[in-house]
């Protein structure tokens, strides 16, 4: 498993444990992005995110050490290999975290979550544009809408409104120079490309 490093950006992503949903209803996806918010957000910038019935999606990037020491004092103490898996510890007590509300609000036991979540280093710019472009048009792939903006459970919408959002939208609207070619990237034959190019990484 690769192991998250400061600096770096990710594509995070996960599957419920065999045909269970991780969302049941409007209330678990606002909860779900609120813990996320409390255990990821000061360890990691966000620039895209997608919220599926039974998977999710977000494309991060590990925020720096000394970033992180601002808000974790006591990582700066912390010998290299337990900083190595910090990161993932974090990840881990935020599933943790949503499957014990999840469980005790649908009176149900067990994990939740596929134990092992998938991370996936971005190595060029290209493949973060890829990403970002595959995350948000994951509702249309998976036939819920017809285009992006009818999602109500993923970052689109914060990119093309303007509205205030804890998502990047200044660094991610520049890798596609401007607002109007972050759209026309989101339209179907662009995004089918993408789409492909993904699928083939994975």
């Amino acid at each position: 498993m690769e192991i998250l490093e400061p600096g770096y950006y990710y594509h995070i992503f996960n599957h419920a444990n065999g045909s269970e949903n991780l969302f049941k209803s409007e209330e678990n996806y606002h909860y779900f992005l609120k813990r996320y918010n409390y255990y990821i957000t000061p360890i990691a910038e966000t620039y895209a995110y997608c919220l599926m019935p039974n998977h999710f999606h977000f494309l991060l990037r590990i925020k720096e050490e000394n970033n992180i020491i601002e808000s974790f004092p006591k990582f700066q103490t912390l010998e290299k290999m337990k900083r190595n898996n910090y990161f993932s510890k974090q990840f881990s007590n935020f599933f943790s975290s949503y499957t014990q509300a999840f469980n005790k609000q649908h009176n149900r036991k067990g994990s939740l979550f596929i134990k092992n979540f998938q991370r996936k280093k971005i190595s060029s710019e290209q493949y973060l544009k890829q990403a970002i472009v595959y995350i948000h048009l994951n509702p249309v792939h998976h036939e819920f809408v017809k285009s992006p903006k009818e999602w109500k459970y993923s970052s689109y919408n914060a990119f093309v409104s303007t509205q205030t959002s804890s998502i990047k939208k200044n660094e991610v609207v520049n890798l596609f120079d401007d607002l109007r070619n972050f759209r026309d990237h989101h339209k179907t034959k662009t995004a089918e490309i993408y789409a492909s190019k993904m699928e083939m990484d994975y």
